[in-house]
């Protein structure tokens, strides 16, 4: 596999990281994932999480019953080993919550920050920190 489809294929996995997410496909979400990924969403109060063990059941009962639609635009990657890559993405986000939900609808921005890791089942997510530029709620 050459470096652009190294490339190729990092963008199609963050596609479906964006399109699991947003129907709900739990399974097929992680799958984009190394097991013992870090994710750092502090900056939307969430903390830090050390596996997809403990970061799913956190996202699903955050998220499950929101409906959401994320778009990633304008991917950096940079091939920085046969198995490894960064990653930066500008992202739009926006969620609407259930009656009763905490807030009834967030429209946000910002970036993805991210390591990737080639394994036998292709390249998968390793670290992901989401920085905000800004964010609209209402």
């Amino acid at each position: 596999m050459t470096s652009s489809d190294d490339i190729e294929a990092i963008k199609q996995l963050k596609a479906r990281y964006f399109r699991m997410m947003d129907t709900k496909n739990w399974d097929g979400f992680a799958a984009v994932f190394t097991d013992d990924v870090e994710i750092d969403t502090t900056e939307d109060g969430a903390g830090i999480t050390h596996s997809l063990a403990d970061f799913l059941p956190f996202l699903i009962k955050t998220i499950g019953e929101v409906t959401t639609v994320h778009h990633g635009h304008m991917p950096e990657i940079t091939i920085t080993s046969p198995t490894t890559a960064t990653g930066v993405w500008a992202m739009e986000d926006e969620l609407w919550w259930p009656p009763g939900g905490p807030i009834a609808h967030l429209h946000g921005f910002g970036h993805y920050h991210e390591t990737y890791e080639k394994t036998a089942g292709g390249w998968r997510i390793k670290t992901l920190k989401l920085t905000r530029l800004r964010r609209q709620a209402d």
